[in-house]
């Protein structure tokens, strides 16, 4: 009898688990950086607030200070998570 609620504690508490991952991964924001539009170079994040010349970059990654794989328009950028939609947000 102590195998069988062992068992089934197992299966309640990986299904939570489960749960959590996908709960967190569908809300996930993708990563943002401030860049610049024309050379796609970091800019300090001072610079994306309002009056700066920089604009947020979404996802991709920096190569030696230039951004890459992502994209400037934040619903062009899919973070997956198992169970989501997949169409964007923002």
């Amino acid at each position: 009898m102590a195998t069988r609620r062992l068992r089934s504690s197992t299966v309640v508490l990986g299904g939570m688990g489960l749960l959590a991952l996908t709960i967190t991964s569908c809300g996930s924001e993708p990563d943002k950086r401030c860049a610049d539009r024309t050379t796609q170079k970091t800019l300090p994040s001072s610079e994306c607030r309002s009056g700066g010349s920089g604009s947020y970059y979404y996802g991709g990654k920096s190569d030696s200070g230039k951004l890459q794989g992502g994209s400037f328009d934040k619903s062009a950028v899919d973070r997956g998570g198992f169970g989501c939609s997949g169409s964007g947000g923002g």
